[in-house]
């Protein structure tokens, strides 16, 4: 049984994404499609110490990108800026703040102090897939990651998912809820393969700073409960084995 997922490149992922990953053996890094301003492309929350969502969000610049493709979103040259001014030191400090005193920060701070201060990302799907990329490994995720980029798809909608499916002789097709508007079913069928909507449920896990919030960027749940992320993540949902 071949399973084939995929996802737009996302900042800084929420847990459903983790779990649609978890479910392929096929996932396709989406960054063919066109940006959408305001979605998350760019941007994702974390819990404040105020107990709040605090925004974390990358400027793009769109006036100089050569297309609305994902993979060619440029991210603002802030070179002029002073560096604690710059979004890469805003956003660790952010991190540090919200996170610094949680039980399981120091174990993985490194990483995101190489991401930030290490690195001067031009593209934003660029950085989007080096976080993407050490997630599959802290949460065990072992499907192979397709470029879209460079499989030359064709297709929309509907019929984009079902050319994604095709192109790697899937028998499921994992896609979101909200394919469910305007997904055509039939059209897999006739093509002897499955599609199972998720339907992700989002577990509640002890945080700091108050009443739990939901749908915070992955990072919340990890440095607060570290190795046991990957059960807290998956627990609660459809396991591959049950498709």
């Amino acid at each position: 049984m071949k399973v084939v997922s995929g996802h737009q490149p996302v900042y800084l992922p929420w847990l459903g994404l983790i779990h649609k990953a978890k479910m392929a053996d096929i996932f396709i890094y989406m960054d063919d499609v066109q940006y959408l301003s305001g979605d998350w492309n760019n941007r994702n929350k974390i819990k404040s110490p105020q107990g709040k969502p605090l925004w974390l969000t990358v400027p793009v610049d769109l006036k100089n990108s050569s297309s609305n493709k994902l993979n060619e979103i440029l991210i603002v040259d802030q070179e002029n800026l002073q560096e604690k001014k710059r979004w890469p030191t805003v956003h660790l400090q952010s991190l540090k703040m919200a996170y610094g005193k949680s039980r399981f920060f120091k174990d993985y701070k490194q990483f995101f102090e190489w991401l930030y201060l290490e690195n001067k990302w031009e593209r934003l799907s660029d950085l989007n897939l080096a976080v993407l990329k050490q997630l599959f490994s802290w949460f065990d995720i072992t499907a192979e990651i397709v470029m879209g980029s460079e499989q030359d798809f064709v297709e929309s909608k509907s019929d984009l998912v079902l050319e994604h499916g095709k192109r790697f002789n899937a028998d499921i097709v994992f896609t979101g809820c909200h394919g469910q508007d305007y997904i055509d079913v039939d059209s897999f069928k006739n093509e002897n393969m499955k599609v199972v909507f998720q339907d992700y449920n989002h577990p509640e896990y002890e945080q700091r700073f108050g009443e739990f919030l939901s749908h915070m960027a992955f990072v919340d749940l990890l440095f607060n409960h570290g190795p046991d992320a990957k059960e807290i993540c998956f627990s609660n949902n459809i396991s591959k084995e049950n498709l």
